[in-house]
C-alpha cells in the first residue's frame, strides 16, 4: 500500500493542502469546511458509479483526494453506486447512458471495491446497517477503526425503496423550476433529458441524507461536474435533519491546458488495471504530456512536495523531459507499483534511446499458423496485433512514412511477413514516434 510521505505539505490542516495542490474549485462554506476539518476528525464521501469495471484515470483524481483525507486522520466514505447506475448520472453527457442490467452492475461494484483497496485502508468489518423505509434512521455495526476507510453501496437503500413513499417523503422537497436551471440539466433540454435520469438529482441527494442521518457523514466531495447534485444533497440533509453543519466541496476535472478531458490514448480510456492499460502505455502517457501540463499533473497525481513539483515544472527546453519522466514513474509507481514503474521507464528509454533491452515494451504474441502459405500482409499484421484499429489506417500510416520495422522504415503496403522475418528473434514495430510494440511468436 502507498503511503504518502510525511513531507508532503508543510499545513496541518488538510483542507490548506488541498488548495495548496489545487483541488478545490467550489465549496459551499470555505472557512466552514476549513475550521471544521481542523478541529474535528469527520466522515466524508465520494461517490462513483459502476459504469464499467475499472476505474479510470479521472476516478483517480477522487481517489488521490480521499488518500490525502485519509492521511490527515479523516474517515473516507467510498459510495458505490449499485443503485444510481441504474439510473445513470446525466451531469457532463449529451446524451442517456446506456441501461445495464443489475447483474453488470454488480459484477462491476465488485470490480470498483478491489481497486479501491490498492489505494485505501478499509475497516472490513464495519457495515451500514438500513433503517425502515425512506426515512428510516439506520446506522452502523461498530464505530470505524480510526485511520480507516468504509464502503458502503446505495443498492441498500435504494433498489428496494417504495416509489410513492419516496416521493411522498423526499420529492416534495425538490422544485422542479430550481432543478431545470442546474447546468447537469440544461445542457441536455435541446437533445431530450428523460424522466428516468431527471430523477437523477433525487436519489444522488437522498444518498448525502442517508449517510448524514445514519453515520453522521458531513461532507460530501465530487467532481466540478457534479456540483449542483452536491447542493441538492447538502440542502436535503439539512432540511430534514434540522441541522446546518453539512457542507459540499468539488474538485477540478484533471482537463488539458486547452480545456479537453485528460486521460484518452490512442487507445482509448486510461485505465487503472494493467489488463486493460498496461504499466508501460499508462506510463508512456504520463510522459507524453505537453508541457503546458506539466505543472498541473505532478501537482495533483504525485506526492512530490510542492518545492519539487515547482522546481520540476520550472525546467525549460529539453530538460523538461526529465520532470516529464518523473511525472510518468511517480504516478504508475502509485498505480502499479515500483516494480513496474521500473520495467515501464527502462523500456521506454531503451524504445526511445536506442537500447538493447526492450523486454518490457508492450508484446504480442502471433499465431504462427498466420505466417503459413506465404505469411501475414504488413498491413493484416498490423491489425490483428491491435498497432491500429483498421485496415484503412495501417495503409495511411505507412504511406505517410509512419511505420519502422526493426529500426527500418516500412514503404511497401505490400510487404509480406513470414517465419523468416522472425529468425532473427522477436519483430519491433514502431508506429509514429511514440508507439512500439514487440511481436513474437
Amino acid at each position: 500500500m502507498f503511503q504518502i510521505p510525511d513531507n508532503v505539505s508543510k499545513h496541518d490542516n488538510v483542507y490548506d493542502v488541498l488548495k495548496e495542490r489545487g483541488f478545490i474549485e467550489q465549496t459551499t462554506d470555505d472557512e466552514g469546511i476549513r475550521e471544521l476539518l481542523g478541529k474535528e476528525k469527520v466522515k466524508f464521501y465520494i461517490g462513483f458509479d459502476a459504469t464499467a469495471d475499472c476505474l479510470h484515470v479521472g476516478h483517480f483524481m477522487q481517489v488521490i483526494i480521499m488518500m490525502y483525507m485519509q492521511k490527515y486522520g479523516h474517515t473516507p466514505v467510498v459510495l458505490i453506486g449499485g443503485g444510481t447506475t441504474m439510473l445513470g448520472d446525466p451531469s457532463g453527457r449529451s446524451d442517456a447512458r446506456p441501461m445495464m442490467t443489475a447483474e453488470q452492475i454488480d459484477e462491476n461494484c465488485r470490480s470498483f471495491k478491489k481497486l479501491f483497496d490498492r489505494f485505501l485502508v478499509f475497516d472490513e468489518e464495519w457495515e451500514h446497517v438500513q433503517g425502515e423505509g425512506v426515512l428510516g434512521k439506520g446506522g452502523q455495526n461498530k464505530v470505524p477503526d480510526a485511520g480507516k476507510a468504509i464502503c458502503v453501496n446505495n443498492a441498500d437503500w435504494l433498489r428496494n425503496v417504495n416509489y410513492l413513499e419516496f416521493m411522498r417523503d423526499i420529492g416534495k422537497h425538490f422544485s422542479v423550476n430550481d432543478m431545470l436551471r442546474a447546468e447537469c440539466f440544461k445542457q441536455r433540454m435541446e437533445k431530450g433529458l428523460s424522466f428516468l435520469e431527471f430523477n437523477y438529482m433525487l436519489l444522488q441527494s437522498y444518498d448525502f441524507y442517508c449517510l448524514a442521518r445514519d453515520i453522521d457523514c458531513k461532507i460530501e466531495f465530487g467532481g466540478n461536474d457534479q456540483w449542483s447534485n452536491i447542493l441538492g444533497g447538502r440542502d436535503l440533509a439539512r432540511r430534514l435533519l434540522g441541522k446546518d453543519n453539512y457542507y459540499g466541496m468539488t474538485f477540478a476535472l484533471l482537463t488539458k491546458s486547452d480545456g479537453t478531458k485528460m486521460g484518452k490514448s490512442q487507445k482509448g480510456a486510461l485505465w487503472l488495471d494493467a489488463e486493460k492499460c498496461s504499466p508501460y502505455d499508462f506510463y508512456q502517457y504520463w510522459r507524453n504530456v505537453e508541457d503546458a501540463d506539466v505543472n498541473k499533473c505532478l501537482r495533483m497525481l504525485t506526492f512530490l512536495p510542492m518545492e519539487e513539483v515547482e522546481r520540476l515544472s520550472s525546467l525549460k527546453g529539453q530538460e523538461i523531459n526529465h520532470a516529464k519522466e518523473v511525472l510518468a514513474f511517480e504516478v504508475t509507481r502509485l498505480v502499479h507499483g515500483e516494480a513496474e514503474a521500473t520495467k515501464a521507464q527502462e523500456a521506454a528509454r531503451a524504445a526511445f534511446g536506442g537500447g538493447d533491452n526492450l523486454d518490457n515494451i508492450p508484446t504480442k504474441k502471433l499465431d504462427a499458423s498466420l505466417l503459413e502459405e506465404g505469411g501475414i500482409g504488413i498491413v493484416a499484421l498490423m491489425k490483428t496485433v491491435g498497432l491500429v484499429p483498421s485496415n484503412g489506417e495501417a495503409f495511411r500510416t505507412i504511406e505517410q512514412g509512419g511505420l519502422t520495422m526493426n529500426g527500418e522504415k516500412v514503404t511497401n503496403t505490400k510487404l509480406m511477413i513470414t517465419k523468416d522475418s522472425f529468425a532473427d528473434g522477436p519483430i519491433i514495430l514502431k508506429k509514429g514516434k511514440k508507439t512500439f510494440l514487440k511481436v513474437e511468436l
